[in-house]
């Protein structure tokens, strides 16, 4: 007869009695007493526990004292046991952690992989691995599935739904989370029923109230039957997921099968820790004496590193789920009861203080047997929970402390609010069935009795009374567990005082001029602000660009504040030199780097690691991407960089190396092949056109010393016909650069546009188009200025007054940056004094003025001029379209010279201007034909 026989007897009575469906629920009820029949029989003793949980870590102090196991299974991936002994370097809490940043065998997508395993003081795991690594003779073993098998056994969209969060408290980031005893329903019906019964707001404060407080105290049997029971209650009612769960159990019992067959060791001598889930396992694989085989998968070519990073109380409730400060209330149940109960717990030697180390110095418990098995889940069952009295000392001091801290942080609290709080804790407790206030009554309490309206500063009672019942403890990798690229960092960091035990901000001051032997320093420190999140290394003085060095830095550090993500750079290289060398390969060899890409890499390759050679090579890259893009949209970045770029080579004594002459060639033909189509395409705006012919006309004189033809661009630019008013101004700008269209020509389309009512509306854009232009024609912002002071000298107050607005929205959203130069272009067109500007005549309406030159008596000095250079008067008129050549002394209206310069009085004037013994007014088409 089973011990439990009883209570499956009463059991299904009372599901006979009670449910609405007693043959499901018998069933269920009767399985979960099987469950803890058949694991508590089982010949290795099984330890089931939940994560984080201080009633299972002091069980778990208890019974090692108690049974002094030679080996210990525990549930945790098997390829991290070797970083282990890396704890007693380490603050807890901190995570295990396998990373691997090139997948071979997964997803591209997925990269980098990371698994992570947090640890924490009040955690069964924590304790079990100090008395292993502590005792003599006494064999660890990991033997759950390896961290490449966790991904092997995860489709894409379950990773994605285990991901932690990306948030600032979120130590562990997008790393995949492996917690041990994930004791949670999961099974809403089941878990509302038991929040709003048990009224409590959330999962963790049910799970304190009816579980660890009633176990802390708990002996050994019932606490293990109390939590197999619980796991196989969820396991029973969960509906789906199990199926990697038992991969997960087969895996684990059978490499304990095959340890214990290796060695020889005495399972009666030997502990199995695992999650209570586990522990109510049905796989035909449970047990020693199972003989079902279970072939393990070999793992992927993945290159796996193992290492250590910070966690935090909120990371670890962050990423699996719990209530915000639940784990800083288990740290603070968990140190209660070892005072309580007046245990000796665990800790490594490597993290023991000199008071903890005496107060260990005691005789060893002598190794005992395990007691037969009895029924302890009846009496638990029948039985309400014995609850603790109420402790009015400790309340009390909770009450003037958190006012305390309330008025720290602008609170106006009293001592009539501490004794509010006390009162109301214990009010809520009783309304909640509770003998004694939990900390979750107290918390309730303050925040009703302190908060009231609003939060004066950054902190709400909530976070205080998380401060106050143990904070948010941030671990910290000891430098011995460090990787050798956060050794080194800190190595080369000493001259200015940087320690790897700094957990502040650091202000320090380099005088890089008195004391050049700090360069290295200043340079490691611009790596690592490029590297590592804003705030780990902020520059308060000094800049770093291309031939720019500063003579003198400040710097404020908080290295150990971003220690998780200095280890995290320790896995991808032994040097911080290294790992900026290959992010920036990477970089611009990802499927999706873009030319601007590319370019910025060479700018950090130049600054930051000061290497022409890598910098050949990213630039040759960038012309590979140029070539191959067939969007503009990163056209003004690539302007901007490659100016950038220009200048510097221009300025060393090198000169321009070969890529960048070969990105100017192939910039010119790839932007000239793309301009028509970018003038019509609506989806293309008017910066990025702006930018490539930024770039054709900049780079033209570059770009035809090495093989390039004009023809192209022209060919270009009279192929584009845009319909959008700002990409038609652009397209003028553009033929009046190229001498396409005069100036006079250009001026009289917007006076008509001025004078038509239907375009005016649309004139805003047209403006826009034209202050885009000012980059690539550098010439027009006289005409603009001109245009916007017509604009608002003609347009009636009726239609200016609604266009305004529209055209400041515009020039903003467009055209910000160039605004300035138009602005510093109207202050030298204008009039610096106000009585200056009635008498002020605008130099447009000079120009407007100026009459063609009179016709005047034969003779003069142009004539001398025209006859010594036959050769000069010839070549003009070519270019005029007039191959007759030159005609001495011909008079007449047939003579070729004399018709050109009749059509063109204009020029022969401004040519006779040019000559100091000429005017105009002695210039006439006789006498140049003379």
């Amino acid at each position: 007869m089973s011990t439990f026989s009883p209570l499956r007897e009463q059991l299904t009575e009372a599901a006979t009695r009670f449910a609405a469906d007693p043959g499901v629920v018998a069933d269920i009820l009767a399985g979960i007493v099987d469950d803890v029949d058949r694991a508590l029989r089982e010949e290795l003793e099984i330890f089931p526990v939940c994560h984080h949980s201080p009633a299972s870590a002091l069980a778990m102090v208890r019974r090692l004292h108690e049974k002094q196991p030679r080996v210990i299974y525990l549930e945790l991936c098997e390829d991290l046991r070797p970083i282990l002994e890396e704890l007693r370097n380490c603050t807890l809490p901190v995570a295990l952690q396998a990373w691997a940043g090139e997948p071979d065998g997964f997803p591209a997508t997925w990269a980098p992989l990371s698994v992570v395993a947090p640890i924490t003081e009040a955690s069964a795991e924590y304790q079990a691995i100090a008395y292993a690594l502590n005792t003599p003779g006494v064999e660890l073993v990991l033997v759950d599935r390896s961290t490449d098998h966790v991904f092997q056994w995860s489709p894409g969209q379950e990773r994605d739904s285990a991901d932690g969060g990306e948030t600032e408290e979120a130590l562990h980031g997008d790393a995949v989370g492996i917690e041990i005893g994930d004791l949670r329903p999961h099974f809403a019906e089941l878990e509302e029923h038991l929040l709003h019964h048990g009224k409590v707001r959330h999962w963790s404060e049910w799970w304190d109230q009816y579980v660890e407080q009633p176990l802390a105290g708990a002996d050994y049997d019932t606490y293990r039957q109390v939590m197999v029971l619980i796991g196989s209650l969820f396991r029973r009612l969960r509906r789906t997921g199990t199926d990697r769960d038992e991969d997960r159990e087969r895996y684990m019992w059978t490499r304990m099968r095959e340890h214990l067959a290796a060695t020889g060791s005495d399972p009666a001598q030997c502990l199995y820790v695992c999650g209570a889930f586990h522990a109510a396992s049905h796989v035909e694989q449970f047990g020693l004496a199972a003989d079902a085989p279970y072939e393990i998968t070999p793992r992927s070519a993945t290159v796996w590193q193992y290492g250590l990073i910070p966690s935090s109380h909120s990371a670890i409730e962050e990423q699996f789920g719990l209530a915000a400060g639940s784990v800083s209330i288990a740290a603070a149940t968990w140190a209660k009861g070892v005072r309580r109960g007046k245990l000796r717990p665990f800790v490594l030697k490597g993290q023991q203080t000199a008071k903890a180390a005496a107060a260990r110095k005691t005789k060893a418990i002598a190794q005992s047997e395990s007691p037969p098995v009895a029924d302890q889940l009846s009496g638990f069952l029948s039985r309400p929970p014995r609850l603790d009295d109420l402790d009015e000392s400790e309340l009390l001091e909770w009450s003037v402390d958190i006012v305390r801290l309330a008025r720290r942080n602008g609170y106006l609290a009293s001592t009539a609010d501490a004794i509010a709080i006390f009162e109301t804790s214990i009010l809520l407790a009783g309304m909640r069935n509770r003998a004694r206030p939990t900390p979750y009554d107290f918390q309730d309490a303050a925040i009703t009795c302190i908060e009231k309206d609003h939060v004066p500063g950054r902190r709400d009672v909530r976070r205080l009374c998380e401060i106050l019942l143990g904070g948010d403890r941030i671990g910290q990798v000891g430098y011995a567990a460090l990787p050798p690229l956060a050794q080194n960092v800190f190595d080369r960091l000493t001259p200015v005082g940087v320690v790897p035990t700094d957990r502040g901000v650091r202000r320090t001051l380099l005088d890089l001029e008195s004391d050049p032997h700090l360069r290295p320093c200043s340079d490691l420190l611009w790596m690592l602000r490029r590297l590592l999140p804003v705030g780990a290394a902020r520059p308060i003085m000094g800049t770093r660009e291309l031939g720019e060095r500063s003579i003198q830095e400040s710097w404020d550090l908080a290295l150990g504040k971003y220690q998780r993500d200095l280890v995290q750079l320790g896995y991808e290289g032994v040097t911080i030199e290294q790992v900026l060398e290959q992010r920036l390969r990477r970089a611009v060899n990802d499927p999706d780097a873009t030319a601007a890409g590319a370019l910025a890499a060479v700018e950090d390759a130049l600054v930051y690691l000061g290497s022409a050679r890598l910098a050949d090579e990213l630039g040759a890259r960038a012309v590979e991407l140029l070539a191959a893009e067939r969007s503009v949209d990163e056209a003004p970045e690539v302007l901007r960089r490659i100016r950038l770029l220009l200048n510097y080579f221009r300025s060393t004594g090198a000169g321009l190396p070969q890529w960048c002459g070969t990105f100017v060639t192939a910039g010119y033909a790839h932007y000239c092949t793309l301009l028509p189509t970018a003038f019509t395409d609506e989806e293309t705006g008017v910066r990025p056109v702006a930018a490539m012919l930024g770039f054709l006309f900049g780079m033209e004189n570059l770009a035809l010393s090495l093989g390039c033809d004009h023809t192209q661009l022209e060919l270009a630019v009279r192929q584009s016909h845009p319909e959008a008013p700002a990409k038609v101004a652009l397209l003028w700008a553009t033929r009046l650069q190229l001498g396409l269209l005069t100036q006079a020509e250009l001026r009289a389309r917007c006076d008509d546009m001025l004078a038509n009512p239907l375009v005016v509306p649309a004139f805003p854009q047209y403006l826009s188009g034209f202050v885009q232009a000012m980059d690539p024609v550098p010439t027009l912002k006289p005409f603009i200025v001109e245009l916007l002071s017509k604009a608002f000298g003609r347009l009636p107050d009726s239609v200016l007054l609604p266009w305004l607005p529209t055209l400041i929205t515009t020039l903003r959203g467009q055209a910000a940056e160039l605004i300035p130069a138009l602005t510093r272009e109207a202050g030298r067109t204008f009039p610096g004094e106000r009585a200056a500007v009635e008498s002020w005549t605008p130099p447009w309406a000079k120009t407007a003025s100026v009459a063609p030159a009179a016709v005047v008596a034969p003779g003069g000095p142009a004539s001398d001029l025209l006859r010594a250079h036959p050769s000069a008067c010839d070549a003009l008129a070519g270019l005029l379209g007039h191959e007759d050549g030159w005609q001495e002394f011909a008079p007449g209206p047939n003579r070729s010279v004399t018709a050109l310069l009749e059509r063109h009085p204009l020029a022969a004037a401004a040519l006779a201007a040019m000559l100091p013994e000429a005017s105009p007014a002695g210039l006439s088409v006789a006498s140049v034909a003379r």
